[in-house]
């Protein structure tokens, strides 16, 4: 049964999209106290902030409320929940003697949007489309299932913002055509080439296949950090002083409001004062400083380069810049003028669109659900790790690579598993996902929160890194070939062969090649993204 709810989980703001069956078109649903109308141009929408509050009393507030009742520099609410859990964040804040992770308040509002907006529409035994960056690992995908399912909606779709983004644009989008869909949001920037082919059975309707995609670690929250040690370095002033670690808060409030400023006019002021100590930061900030702290961060080599990363893939599949009709811009960073004005050096100013920065995610993904196709391809490497013994560490032999089509007609890869040593009976294949190492001039850092909910701006070390780039889909289960009799060290003893099936599922076809023994035949080990 096809579905008729979506939801995009961002960063900063959260969108709830319906499916009208007799319109054959989407439509945004307000969350009552959650929701607030936010401008988009000329018109308005509804959008959840995405923010939580835990009160003292047991209580949550959720969304606007947090706005309304002046909650939201509190160090008892969260924000940029997607952000911390794309990442993986170990933080966790000590509130009213239990401690509270970015994954537990990400649950806790998502399945609160999920309730209110199911009771709404009286929803019953159908899917509900849910959405994830281009860049989003295994990990990610999995925690949206599991809040899915505690919210007691077991039957739920996931298709990448980019995607989603081409298939809500709406009227400008025609079969035929190929499309670049530009998403600078709160968390990430994802970039996505798409095909929009016709459908088979029906006239009318759209098929969305994706030709190339890349993503990159920036994001609104990364330039709010900027802003932050902008006003900072204009104050003299670091994030380990006492009197600015009680307000940090308070001013990283400011810098947001600050950049949101700078999309519209060409000044923006910010000033912030303890009402605990009197102490004062300010600072004047103008839209050419912004661009200048954007250029010194290389923001403008980062954008150029995600895009350049999905022409590529798509190049390699046949389709030229040329091709490109429109490069649809979505999310608040492509507010931004110089933003615009990079993407319309690349592309020219007639093909640049930017109608639906906030909806349009949403309400392609609730068509999605609906029943409107698309093709995509497998967005990470995917590899299995194995020890280097005379130099000692790890190397990666590649199973899946990037850009590998779904479902794969035959094998995508064959290899032979030896035993390390005499006797062993438990072989196994660690399998990782491998993503793109972000691009940086210079150590990398973060903004991050304290346990007592100040903020401060940290280095993110080499290996911290390394491993946001990786990850083990397997972990708990690394090993899963039985060798009956013990297999001898050095001996070829399993072949195997892995495929890819229209789930997005890792097959192993695994043979004992003493026995002759066929132990497992076209078995799903992990889900790809």
């Amino acid at each position: 049964m096809p579905g008729r709810l979506a939801i995009d989980f961002g960063t900063s703001n959260t969108v709830v999209a319906v499916w009208d069956e007799t319109r054959q078109a989407s439509e945004l649903l307000h969350v009552p106290d959650y929701g607030r109308v936010s401008p988009q141009g000329d018109s308005q929408i509804t959008v959840v902030p995405s923010l939580i509050h835990y009160a003292g009393d047991r209580r949550r507030w959720i969304g606007n409320q947090v706005l309304q009742q002046n909650l939201y520099q509190s160090p008892r609410t969260f924000r940029w929940m997607k952000r911390y859990i794309v990442h993986r964040s170990p933080l966790k804040v000590r509130l009213d003697g239990q401690q509270l992770s970015p994954f537990d308040a990400g649950r806790d509002f998502l399945s609160s949007v999920l309730l209110f907006a199911a009771a709404e529409l009286n929803l019953g035994n159908e899917e509900v489309a849910l959405t994830a960056p281009v860049e989003a690992f295994e990990h990610y995908e999995d925690w949206l299932g599991e809040v899915a399912k505690a919210a007691g909606m077991p039957r739920f779709r996931l298709i990448d913002e980019p995607s989603a983004a081409a298939l809500g644009y709406g009227a400008p989008i025609q079969p035929g055509d190929v499309y670049l869909i530009f998403d600078f949001g709160g968390g990430t920037l994802d970039v996505a080439v798409v095909l929009i082919e016709a459908e088979a059975q029906e006239q009318n309707g759209r098929r969305c296949r994706v030709l190339g995609k890349a993503g990159a670690d920036l994001g609104g929250t990364t330039l709010d950090q900027w802003l932050f040690q902008e006003v900072l370095r204009q104050n003299r002033r670091s994030d380990a002083d006492e009197e600015v670690r009680l307000i940090s808060n308070a001013l990283l409030v400011e810098c947001e409001r600050a950049k949101e400023r700078l999309s519209f006019y060409e000044e923006a002021e910010i000033s912030v004062v303890s009402p605990e100590t009197g102490a004062a930061l300010s600072a004047q900030l103008t839209r050419r400083r912004l661009e200048e702290i954007l250029d010194e961060h290389d923001a403008y080599r980062q954008l150029d380069q995600t895009v350049r990363r999905a022409l590529n893939g798509a190049r390699e599949r046949g389709y030229q810049e040329e091709n490109i009709k429109a490069v649809l811009m979505v999310g608040g960073g492509s507010q931004i003028p110089s933003v615009q004005s990079t993407l319309r050096r690349i592309f020219g100013r007639e093909r640049v669109m930017l109608d639906h920065p906030f909806d349009a995610i949403a309400r392609g993904a609730v068509a999605f659900v609906a029943g409107v196709d698309f093709y995509d391809h497998i967005q990470h490497d995917y590899a299995i790790r194995h020890v280097q013994r005379n130099q000692g560490g790890y190397d990666y032999r590649l199973l899946v690579p990037a850009g590998t089509p779904y479902p794969t007609p035959e094998a995508v890869v064959r290899l032979t598993v030896k035993a390390a040593y005499d006797g062993q009976t438990h072989l196994g294949l660690a399998i990782f996902e491998m993503g793109q190492p972000p691009v940086s001039a210079g150590q990398p850092v973060e903004l991050v929160f304290d346990p007592s909910g100040a903020a401060r701006v940290m280095p993110v070390e080499p290996d911290e890194a390394e491993r946001r780039t990786l990850f083990w889909m397997n972990e708990g289960q690394p090993t899963f070939l039985v060798a009956d009799p013990p297999a001898q060290r050095g001996s070829p003893r399993f072949e195997v062969e892995f495929a890819v099936d229209g789930n997005k599922r890792l097959l192993l076809t695994a043979r004992d090649l003493k026995t002759g023994r066929l132990l497992y035949q076209a078995y799903p080990v992990v889900k790809l993204t």
